[in-house]
């Protein structure tokens, strides 16, 4: 029986977005955001951490290599979400709101189309929208919403 450990990587970016849901009306909009709902925007330096779980392999005493969860992070974090506008540059937002939390699922999506196969997965996203404001995303489902 092998050992199970949880490797976690840092990475910063910055994108501006604003919060509006095509769903809600101008009006609702505004109430639900506030400020935040600007038709200007605001911009945010995220902080992402992404956790991996898997077995240390006793032969390289590694859980994965972290050279190639840098590699995975600059292309499927970096590379789609870096000094972009969420909501104009991104389609994923195009029918859904820039919160926090959809950034999230966003991420946690293209981690796992981009990450090397192994004897581990994807454990968890962690964003830092502020100091204060974090969402964790672990992949689970709810049985009654729609997922966009």
């Amino acid at each position: 029986m092998g050992h199970i450990a949880y490797l976690r990587r840092k990475e910063t970016f910055s994108a501006a977005h604003r919060l509006h849901s095509p769903h809600l009306t101008e009006e609702e909009n505004k109430e639900l955001y506030g400020k935040c709902n600007n038709p200007n925007g605001h911009g945010h330096n995220y902080t992402v951490e992404i956790t991996i779980r898997g077995e240390v392999d006793p032969h390289t005493g590694m859980v994965m290599n972290l050279t190639d969860l840098k590699k995975c992070m600059g292309v499927a974090i970096l590379d789609e979400l870096d000094h972009k506008n969420l909501d104009l540059d991104v389609p994923y937002f195009t029918n859904c709101p820039s919160t926090t939390e959809m950034v999230a699922v966003f991420i946690w999506n293209n981690i796992r189309k981009h990450l090397p196969k192994g004897k581990y997965e994807l454990y968890e996203v962690k964003v830092h929208e502020t100091d204060n404001n974090v969402v964790i995303f672990r992949g689970e489902l709810s049985s009654t919403e729609d997922v966009p």
